[in-house]
């Protein structure tokens, strides 16, 4: 007897669904009943994509590949089958074929959940983080059935954050335990800055679901942006473990790399990333950085010019050129970045990186007037939305002056941890403090490491105890901590610094110029320690400070104003530090340096109580790698040609002289000032 049509498409359909779920168990076996299905139904289209997916779970994604194809020339608005199309590239390494498919996906499937959370994978690879968290909301938003969590994903989607964090509270009150509810929450108080309510419910999630890898990724991500690098490669790598293709795992992985100075492992995940992704400009950009960091000039231009080449309007791209201090543009590149200025619709982010490379580039032309033009419109496109409040500077250094008093350090004399490994270069940004760690790590007691974070965190984590939320508030709990506590909190630094030691040199460097705020912490808990304090002319640091766009930091260097009041009161703090520690801190002149560099050297070896190495005067030949804005300067010897150079400038630095006031004509002394009690 026949079958009839409804019976034999009947017949169909329980077919596919079996082939559906046999690909879970046994993908061979799948892939021979899609076949069979295919013999019977030619061409049948979810026979062909399960037949699809078999393949590639089978090892063979190129024959995957060939099928995809074809499905989709045949049925071009089909999601799934655009979807299991970028899963599949993205087996094979063609990471940006991938991403592309995958954006096609969820264009003609916008609920497909698994899609959206691949395509997030990939933009947080490729560094297009902002993008990524989007992505993985519409994840969220598409794989829940839970209304309140749909909605909460939704705000967040919309960064209607506070919506988003009333409806996840609301939710985990019924609800304590749900997971994918606390990590959504987790995200919430990381977008609010509230790093540490993040940390304790990503903690949360991985105590009730320890193979959570979302959780744990966003963890890691977490401990990383808290600067615990060590905890934080730890999870990465665990994630790896599981998973060693995931893109974002890696792309992660290679940015905590790099931070904790394992150059080679992360200029190698690059390398891969860049097979995968060969057409991305972000990830070429990233790849220049731990190039220039390596000392790779040459391999790091090549880098960055492959980015623009991809993205001829990425001004980050032309800044990070310029930012090798070295490297000269061409006419014909001056030419394609002021024509890029001229197009209304720029992004202001790649507006203001195109005017502090143009500002280099007439800089190096000697046009000084067309120099600080671009120079000061950069910097006034950060200012207008840094957020930057120069009162807090002022209420934290009076704070700081207050609770770290003569009777503070008298009380506790002889506690801490006795560790005398740490050598601190602080001071202000662009003063010359590259050039003495240079000088140092060339020691053969000395290990140069990097601008070290860890001070500055264990200052936020002490903040994070206090009751009341004032910018200097710390102060106050450290008063509060016995002699034990205060040793463990040495302790904890020379641990959390481990990671950043490669060698068995006795001494290490931490060079992060801000640190002088915190040298009455860093005295406490370290009193071994030694602290140099680079100091350069006022008017030569600020107006280098202007010249320089940063990364992340350092608000108070866009705005000539900002920076002569921020320059002032850090040399008000560091008199303060002076009267009460005298003899603590070593100042180092950056002119004396450059005029005599033989006496500046060997007292400062005396200082740090190392023997006098004739390799200190030979710095420029050490290899090591670095990664400040000097990093090029560092690798040549010492020359003059910067001691004077503010010089040219000098008709445009009107209000960087009347904020610095009499700092400026005091200088090298700070001006006279009532005796710090």
């Amino acid at each position: 007897m026949e079958q009839t049509s409804t019976e034999v498409l009947g017949s169909l359909e329980e077919a596919t669904q079996r082939t559906a779920k046999l690909i879970e168990i046994d993908a061979a076996l799948a892939a021979e009943q899609a076949e069979e299905i295919l013999k019977a139904v030619p061409n049948h289209p979810p026979a062909v994509l399960l037949l699809a997916v078999a393949r590639r779970r089978s090892g063979n994604a190129r024959a995957a590949l060939e099928l995809l194809e074809r499905l989709l020339q045949a049925q071009p608005k089909w999601g799934a089958a655009h979807f299991e199309y970028g899963v599949t590239l993205a087996e094979l390494g063609q990471g940006d074929e991938a991403m592309k498919a995958l954006l096609t996906a969820v264009k003609f499937d916008p609920e497909h959940p698994e899609a959206w959370r691949i395509l997030a994978d990939h933009l947080m690879a490729t560094g297009d983080n902002a993008a990524g968290d989007v992505a993985y909301a519409r994840h969220v938003q598409c794989s829940t059935r839970h209304p309140t969590l749909q909605k909460a994903a939704i705000a967040m989607v919309r960064n209607d954050i506070p919506n988003a964090e009333r409806l996840l509270k609301k939710h985990l009150l019924q609800v304590p335990t749900d997971v994918p509810a606390i990590r959504m929450l987790a995200e919430v108080a990381m977008r609010c800055g509230r790093e540490s309510d993040a940390e304790n419910l990503l903690l949360r999630c991985l105590e009730l679901a320890p193979s959570f890898n979302a959780a744990r990724y966003n963890y890691a991500a977490l401990l990383h942006r808290r600067n615990d690098s060590a905890k934080a490669l730890a999870e990465i790598e665990r994630l790896l473990q599981v998973d060693s293709r995931n893109p974002s795992y890696r792309n992660l992985c290679a940015v905590i790399l790099g931070r904790v100075g394992e150059y080679e492992r992360s200029i190698k995940i690059y390398s891969d990333l860049l097979e995968e992704y060969p057409n991305n400009a972000k990830v070429w950009l990233s790849f220049g950085h731990v190039l220039k960091t390596e000392g790779l000039l040459a391999d790091s231009i090549d880098a960055y010019r492959r980015s623009i080449a991809l993205k001829p309007d990425f001004g980050e791209a032309y800044w990070s050129l310029a930012n090798l201090k070295t490297f000269r543009f061409s006419e014909a590149d001056l030419w394609e970045m002021e024509s890029r200025l001229s197009v209304p619709e720029l992004a202001d982010n790649d507006r203001l990186h195109f005017h502090f490379a143009l500002g280099k580039a007439f800089e190096d032309n000697a046009d000084y007037a067309w120099s600080f033009e671009h120079y000061a419109a950069g910097n006034e496109i950060y200012r207008a939305s840094s957020g930057y409040n120069p009162e807090l500077n002022s209420i934290r250094v009076s704070r700081l002056k207050q609770n770290f008093n003569r009777a503070f350090f008298a009380e506790r004399a002889g506690m801490g941890c006795d560790a005398p490994d740490p050598i601190f270069i602080v001071g202000m940004p662009r003063a010359g403090s590259t050039l003495l760690e240079q000088i140092l790590s060339s020691h053969s007691a000395v290990e140069g490491t990097m601008e070290l974070p860890d001070i500055m965190s264990m200052a936020k984590e002490l903040s994070e105890q206090a009751d009341a939320e004032d910018v200097a508030s710390y102060a106050a709990v450290l008063a509060s901590k016995s002699g034990d506590e205060l040793r463990e909190l040495g302790e904890q630094y020379i641990a959390r610094t481990r990671i950043h030691r490669k060698t068995d040199r006795p001494y290490f460097i931490d060079k992060l110029p801000n640190n002088f705020l915190h040298i009455g912490m860093i005295h406490i808990v370290l009193p071994n320690a030694k602290i140099i304090d680079a100091r350069r002319h006022p008017l030569a640091c600020c107006f280098s400070n202007f010249k320089q766009h940063y990364a992340l930091g350092q608000g108070f260097t866009y705005s000539l104003d900002d920076i002569g009041r921020f320059y002032r009161e850090y040399v008000e703090l560091m008199a303060h530090f002076d009267a009460v520690l005298p003899g603590v801190v070593h100042r180092v002149l950056y002119e004396n340096t450059v005029k005599d560099t033989e006496n500046v050297v060997r007292k400062l070896l005396d200082y740090c109580g190392l023997a006098f190495e004739p390799e200190c005067l030979r710095f420029f030949e050490n290899k090591r790698a670095v990664r400040t804005a000097s990093s090029e300067q560092v690798r040549q010897p010492i020359y003059q040609d910067g001691v004077g150079h503010w010089r040219h400038y000098e008709e445009w630095l009107g209000p960087l002289k009347a904020a610095l006031g009499p700092v400026l004509d005091a200088y090298p002394e700070p001006p006279a000032t009532r005796a710090a009690e």
